[in-house]
């Protein structure tokens, strides 16, 4: 990729993923630490009702067993007459709700929204009370299970009901043992294909990595396409990249004469567990314990899933606050401007989720 465009898609995701400008749209359960709200999507139907889903996550940690808090305890969909808010409250579903295929709930984590014609699926992922491979079972804490992605279908979103969920995408390898934080889309030049990016984790819950399932345009099942969209990075972001968005870029100014291209933002760790700084090094956000920090990568429509990182040495997104966490960037392309929104860490090292919304006349300057 030229430098040039390189650095007007960097000053674009910056404008975007504002971490001084960006306002809270929806709060946590609590202001302290543990309390999170995020990991959805925003969409906007035909007669311009804004739709927001996520979950509440409440304090507990599965390293000592979720019985040691309510962790992921509600999905939550949202509805505005703009895209900043007020949001409002539309429906809630508890893990009673998300029960499937008769496996309870132990947590809820990311979901997303996709608007068909004529019809809305909701994606979510849940942990379930299941239990590992035989070969692996001394691995598993107690009151911990395995993560997978269920959908609900339905006419509307005001329609959509727990009980016609199904599951979509399960994995019984060891290496991919956890897929959750679903990102759904349409396949770009596609005549109704679906993609479906999810972040797997193995049964030792060392790394994260992307993987993509594909849904053709006649068929109802997604098939598995590869569970390396994009491979982990060589520095900030070796332990984990989990795609959390693609966002298909306006094609105006240094662009227009260009193939059609999207962002994709994605978070990384360099560790997936707490690591000791030197105290004479230069403190800086390291991933702490979990994805935590943001990154971006682009890709040539045409050539889907072919993929290029752009945050190779740094991390472009860290919240100035609290533990630095920036994660979970979904955003939406209006005419009117572009939303971009994340779980952001607060001085009381909350996270609720926060949006910029960044109007198409500054689109024109950045990409100009």
């Amino acid at each position: 990729m030229e430098a040039d465009i390189r650095k007007i898609l960097q000053c674009l995701a910056s404008q975007l993923v504002d971490q001084e400008t960006a306002s809270v749209l929806v709060p946590p359960q609590a202001h302290a630490e543990g309390y999170w709200f995020g990991g959805g999507n925003v969409v906007v139907d035909a007669e311009g009702t804004y739709w927001l889903c996520g979950r509440y996550r409440n304090q507990g940690d599965s390293r000592t067993g979720v019985g040691a808090g309510e962790r992921g305890l509600e999905l939550a969909i949202f509805r505005a007459e703009s895209p900043l808010g007020p949001w409002q409250k539309a429906l809630s579903f508890t893990k009673e709700d998300l029960v499937c295929n008769a496996q309870a709930v132990v947590s809820i984590e990311g979901a997303s929204l996709l608007l068909r014609e004529g019809s809305v699926e909701l994606f979510v992922s849940t942990e379930k009370k299941q239990a590992y491979p035989d070969a692996i079972q001394t691995f598993q804490k107690e009151g911990t299970g395995c993560w997978d992605i269920d959908m609900i279908p339905a006419e509307s979103i005001d329609q959509l009901k727990g009980s016609n969920i199904r599951q979509v995408v399960h994995c019984a390898d060891p290496a991919a043992l956890h897929v959750k934080d679903p990102v759904v889309f349409n396949i770009p030049g596609s005549s109704g294909a679906t993609g479906l990016i999810f972040c797997t984790h193995p049964y030792t819950w060392a790394s994260s990595n992307t993987g993509l399932a594909l849904r053709e345009a006649d068929a109802t099942e997604f098939s598995l396409r590869t569970m390396q969209l994009l491979g982990r990075g060589a520095a900030w972001d070796v332990a984990a990249t989990r795609i959390t968005d693609r966002m298909p870029i306006p094609a105006l100014g240094r662009l227009s004469d260009m193939p059609e291209m999207s962002l994709y933002f994605y978070d990384g760790a360099e560790c997936l567990r707490s690591l000791d700084e030197n105290p004479a090094a230069v403190s800086r956000p390291r991933g702490y314990s979990c994805e935590e920090i943001g990154g971006l990568a682009c890709g040539v429509d045409s050539k889907f899933p072919e993929l290029t990182r752009i945050s190779t040495e740094e991390p472009l997104f860290v919240s100035p606050y609290g533990t630095g966490c920036s994660r979970y960037v979904s955003t939406l392309v209006t005419e009117e401007g572009i939303l971009a929104t994340w779980q952001q860490s607060q001085p009381d090292l909350s996270q609720p989720l926060v949006g910029n919304f960044v109007e198409m006349d500054r689109i024109v300057e950045i990409l100009g």
